[in-house]
Order: C-alpha cells, then structure tokens, then sequence
C-alpha cells in the first residue's frame, strides 16, 4: 500500500504545472462549459459548416452532380465579376448606401442623446425614449409595406403634397429619390436604438463636473461643449471606427423590401445582386463568388479597423 502511494505521488509530481492548473480550473468551471455548448454547436451547424460551401465559387458548380463532382474552373468566376457591366455599379451602390447609413446612423443618434440628455422631466425622457426604440423591433417586411403604402403615387404623402399643388412622385420608383428613401427610413427606425450606448456614457458622467462648471458660470451650452461632448468622445470614436468594418453591408432586408427594377441603377447592392443572380437566376457559382469577395474584402476592414482601435483608443476585444 505505501509502494502505491508513493507512486502516486511520483506521478502527481511529474504532472507539469499547467496541467495541474488546467484540471483545477476545468472541475471549477465544467458546468459553464457545458451550459455554453448548445450555442457553439448551433454557431457550428449555421456559422462555420456552411463556409465550407464557398468552394463552389471556384467550380462549375451543378445541383445535380452535388458540390464535389462538379468541375473545378478556378479564378474564372472572379475574372467574370470585373468584367460584368452591372459589377461596378452594384459595388458603388453598396458603397454609397452603407456610407450615409452609418454616417447618419452615428451622428443623428448622437445629437439625439445629447438633446434627451438635457431633458429634466423623467416621465417626458422615458416616454419619448420608449417611442424612439419601438420602430428598431419591428421587420423590414412590415415596414417594407408601411412605406410602399405612404410613398406610392396614390399614397398618403403624395396626396398631402397635391393639395398644395405638388406633382405626385414616386419615391420608390425614381432613381433621385430612392437612396433618400432608404437612408432616412433607416435612421428613422434605427437612431433610437442606437443611442442606448450613448445615453449609458452620457450616464456615467460625474455629476460634480457640471456643478463645477455652474459654480463657475458656465451656462448649458458651455458644459455641453466641455464636459457632456468630451465625456462621450472616446465612445464615439470607438463606434466610429468600428462601422468601418461594415462599410459592405448596405441593408438585404430594407433594400430588398423596398426596390424595385426601376431602381437597380440606385438601388441594387451586392446581397440583392447576390440573391437575384444566384437563387432567383441559378448561377450559383458566380453569385458565390460575388458573395466571397464582399465577405474578404468586409474581413480586411474589420481587421483594420479593430487595428486602428488598438493603436488609438488601446481597444481590443481578445
């Protein structure tokens, strides 16, 4: 019995440290491990299995002979997006859209807090914030058809507008006014939301800083130009510079919902483009291909922008 426990800890002795250490904080932590496994499998099934799929954009890809059995072309899919005549346009639409959305979509909810911010009256604050956030749950499906009503030739808007002698305009069938649409329809649905980070930081203000300043005659305008601005600065940065990395994603679910053939010139961004030409024309290869450069190209800026983050602001998120 004593050569056995003496081999015992012989053995425990030659364990290396971080395997100790890595048995010790497994049996602390299992349950977690455990509790957080459905989410990885689901994140697997829906996430990563499907990237595998992308090597269809480098063959002759045919349902019928499946993934593996159809014949390898190469670059040639590639070579075809840069000479396609609708590629450069579809890729400038991309840019213009997501642009504006995320350049209105970070200063109006930025103003937006700062105004609230200087409300005094709780109840009036909560309800307008509760009224703000309610356009942000509600699908592009429902809105899609909400504002085709509003904005159709015979639509409510266009009625308002005769009654003072305007000529009706069809919004969503003129290449001048869709991406107008587009752009404030979103900010319209998403700016309340948006603010909720910006209203936390404007919270976490201390409270003995403006007393200060009044103490030493600073009117409102003032502490917000000294203290409300600066105190939000570093979080302005941050969301800033991440939308970078979403300069690609212009918005399937709105554009979708609200365009139309008459607006391809305006309108048509690669996810539409993607969805019409792969699922609805059946060239799979080529849509999959469109898709896998938006998705590199969304990889580099992500990348850079998280780059820019860590050299600036020292933000990382690993």
């Amino acid at each position: 019995m004593r050569e056995t426990s003496v081999a015992a800890s012989v053995r425990t002795a030659k364990t290396a440290p971080w395997t100790r250490s890595f048995l010790s904080y497994w049996k602390r932590t299992w349950p977690l491990h455990i509790l957080l496994l459905p989410a990885v499998i689901i994140t697997l099934i829906y996430h990563y299995i499907p990237m595998l799929g992308s090597v269809i954009a480098f063959k002759d890809y045919k349902p019928w002979i499946g993934i593996f059995s159809s014949p390898w072309v190469g670059m040639d899919h590639f070579h075809y997006l840069f000479s396609y005549p609708d590629t450069k346009q579809v890729i400038w639409n991309t840019l213009i859209i997501a642009f504006l959305k995320q350049l209105t979509g970070i200063f109006i909810p930025v103003l937006f807090a700062l105004l609230l911010n200087e409300v005094s009256k709780l109840v009036f604050k909560k309800t307008v914030q509760t009224l703000v956030y309610m356009p942000h749950f509600l699908s592009w499906v429902i809105l899609g058809g909400i504002l085709i009503d509003i904005l159709s030739t015979e639509g409510i808007l266009n009625r308002l507008m005769g009654a003072f002698g305007v000529e009706p305009i069809f919004f969503l069938g003129s290449n001048n006014w869709f991406r107008t649409v587009v752009i404030f329809s979103d900010v319209w649905k998403e700016f309340g939301f948006s603010a909720i980070v910006f209203l936390s930081a404007l919270a976490n203000v201390n409270p003995n800083l403006y007393e200060a300043a009044e103490i030493d005659g600073a009117n409102r305008w003032k502490q917000v130009v000294h203290i409300t601005i600066p105190s939000i600065t570093p979080i302005f940065v941050v969301v800033s510079v991440l939308a970078l990395g979403r300069i690609m994603n212009a918005g399937f679910d709105q554009i979708y919902n609200l365009y139309n053939p008459l607006v391809y010139q305006t309108g048509d961004i690669i996810d539409t483009f993607v969805y019409r030409v792969g699922l609805e024309g059946g060239q799979f290869s080529f849509a999959t291909a469109v898709g896998l450069f938006k998705s590199v190209i969304g990889f580099v800026l992500i990348l850079i922008s998280y780059r820019i983050l860590y050299k600036a602001a020292d933000y990382r998120i690993f």
